[in-house]
């Protein structure tokens, strides 16, 4: 009975637009044994991509309602599901595995977790991100745009934060999974940023601790300072996170140095070196660049502009001053999506899976 839930959770979430792909090991069913008890693997099965309240999930599959709303804030707790206060109610929805159940794990990863999920990451992450549909966009370091190009609110850290209410910190769980391996860089841990619409959203939170806008801010210039890409979810508005990454412990970007490509997040830039003005000092390729995409040619150096992702990293630290940022021309841009489910509409599209039972 146990391995038959977790083969359906499974199923499930590979059901889902990110996927969950099987695999011989069977690596992905000794994680959710790991993550979900087999009651809580059931009933997520029962939830949907949009947010319901008890009653709802109770009228609709059946399940008594007594205990259940219980059940739901416990599996929020344990950042299986996502869960939120609109006014006196609490509403809860299935979350995928990445963007997901995966980052919700930060205080319950172990060694044993790290080990699963980083045999498992390798398998799934290039699935995720080697496809047309894009998942997470690159926000640049906003300074570092030129005055003669418009930003739009979704390129600009500094409309993320304004259009938010309430915020959140967390340790990054690409970190403390590598940490956890024994290979954790020297990076800041707790910089992950959430976001949230609703006041009051990350008090008392299972995943972070809350702060203030300004506290916010502070993240985010350390960030820019330590040589950190923000990343968030592919989408023009409803943001919800922004990661700060490096290139050697976060899935996404350690994804794209290992398929040799920028073409796995959408980004609205790319660098561009001025070879005459270049003193080859280094420091772009050396120590800012976290996708490999700045080589030394000829005593000088310059961008390949096929693994740039236009985070603005090296344009901030050059010493002469010799780097730009470039916006890319219509044909190049890629709109992000409307919204989140908007994302996951193409997405279920793209893998040719049915998401309408979810919505």
């Amino acid at each position: 009975m146990d391995n038959n839930v977790y083969t359906k959770l499974a199923k499930v979430l590979d059901s889902l637009p990110n996927g969950f792909p099987s695999t011989k090991s069977g690596i992905e069913i000794k994680i959710l044994k790991k993550v979900f008890e087999p009651e809580e693997a059931d009933l997520f099965c029962d939830l949907r991509l949009s947010f319901e309240n008890a009653e709802q999930i109770s009228k609709r599959t059946g399940r008594p309602l007594e205990g259940l709303e219980e059940k739901l804030e416990r599996m929020w707790q344990k950042g299986q599901i996502f869960g939120a206060k609109l006014g006196h109610r609490m509403v809860f929805k299935m979350v995928p595995w990445i963007v997901g159940i995966y980052e919700y794990q930060i205080n319950r990863m172990d060694r044993e977790f790290a080990e699963m999920c980083d045999e498992y990451n390798d398998i799934y992450l290039p699935e995720l991100f080697d496809k047309k549909t894009k998942p997470i966009q690159v926000v640049p370091i906003e300074k570092e745009i030129s005055n003669t190009q418009e930003a739009l609110p979704y390129e600009q850290v500094s409309a993320l934060i304004e259009s938010s209410k309430s915020f959140g910190v967390a340790d990054c769980i690409c970190k403390k999974e590598k940490g956890l391996l024994d290979n954790q860089c020297d990076k800041p841990m707790e910089i992950c940023l959430g976001l949230a619409p609703i006041p009051g959203i990350f008090e008392n939170h299972h995943w972070g601790r809350s702060i203030t806008k300004e506290e916010a801010y502070d993240i985010i210039k350390k960030a820019e300072e330590e040589g950190l890409v923000h990343l968030t979810s592919n989408v023009a508005a409803g943001q919800y996170f922004i990661c700060n990454c490096c290139g050697c412990c976060c899935g996404v970007l350690r994804t794209l140095n290992r398929l040799g490509i920028s073409t796995g997040v959408n980004s609205h830039y790319y660098a561009e070196i001025d070879t005459d003005a270049c003193e080859a000092c280094g420091i772009c390729s050396d120590e800012r660049c976290q996708v490999e995409a700045v080589i030394e040619d000829n005593d000088t150096y310059q961008v390949v502009t096929e693994k740039c992702i236009g985070c603005g990293l090296c344009v901030s630290t050059c010493p002469a001053e010799a780097i730009k940022l470039v916006r890319k021309t219509p044909g190049e841009q890629v709109e992000p999506f409307k919204d989140e489910m908007d994302f996951f509409k193409v997405k279920a599209r793209e893998r040719g899976v049915d998401i309408s039972q979810f919505e």
